[in-house]
């Protein structure tokens, strides 16, 4: 079969490495990672203009999970639209949601890393204006919010806006298999070390990047979007699901 993949960039080094093994023929665009903190309507327009613009596919594969419900209202046109269960993209590295859910109950407060994460950083400046954490000036330095706010004010409005990591005191490194060497690994323990968090590596697991591509789209862990219809959010283990346009 013949597919289109539509994917963050965040798992350009799992993808690849997987293209090859799949019996379809895959034709891939990489979309940049910085989509993810642009507004969701911002970033289903987006989306969507990519979607729209594929034509004379079996299917349109899409690498992203519902991603703060970016793709809530995305709409198949003439092909259908094949994405995993997901919230985020951490559930597609880890390999199922309940295992996702499981390290999550039991190591709260955790930011997790992998090769991606690490490497598709840089966020493009297009994306970086557009992006909630700048239009809300969550994204100032203390010395900003000084000059601009003054001392008293600068100190509540960096705790309660700006210190975004003060709920966090974990990193996780998910080791995918596809890392060239330690390095990856070693940036994320220096960043741990550096904030005097707690540092873990724990394997990850390619089996959901797996089956979208080798067009294995079991009902529990894939949703079909059939031509004309579009995804919606569903508050219930499903986490999306489709209605007519």
């Amino acid at each position: 079969m013949n597919f289109k993949l539509i994917s963050c960039e965040i798992f350009f080094r799992e993808m690849e490495f997987l293209l090859g093994q799949s019996p379809h023929q895959i034709d891939v665009e990489f979309l940049q990672k910085g989509l993810h903190d642009i507004p969701s309507d911002e970033m289903l327009k987006r989306i969507q203009a990519q979607v729209d613009a594929v034509q004379g596919y079996d299917a349109i594969l899409l690498g992203y999970g519902l991603c703060n419900n970016g793709l809530d209202g995305l709409k198949a046109r003439d092909t259908q639209l094949i994405l995993p269960r997901a919230h985020d993209c951490i559930t597609l590295f880890l390999g199922s949601r309940n295992r996702y859910q499981e390290y999550f109950d039991a190591n709260p407060g955790t930011y997790f890393k992998t090769t991606g994460w690490i490497e598709r950083n840089e966020i493009a400046d297009e994306l970086k204006q557009l992006s909630i954490p700048n239009q809300m000036g969550m994204d100032m330095t203390y010395d900003q919010l000084v000059e601009q706010y003054g001392e008293d004010n600068a100190d509540y409005l960096w705790e309660e806006l700006c210190n975004t990591e003060k709920n966090y005191s974990q990193i996780t490194f998910i080791e995918m298999g596809v890392e060239p060497d330690g390095s990856f690994e070693q940036t994320a323990r220096d960043e741990a070390a550096a904030k005097q968090w707690t540092f873990e590596k724990v394997p990850g697991n390619l089996t959901l990047l797996r089956c979208l591509l080798h067009g294995e789209w079991d009902e529990d862990d894939f949703l079909t979007v059939p031509p004309s219809y579009r995804i919606t959010v569903k508050h219930d283990p499903s986490i999306i699901s489709c209605e007519p346009c």
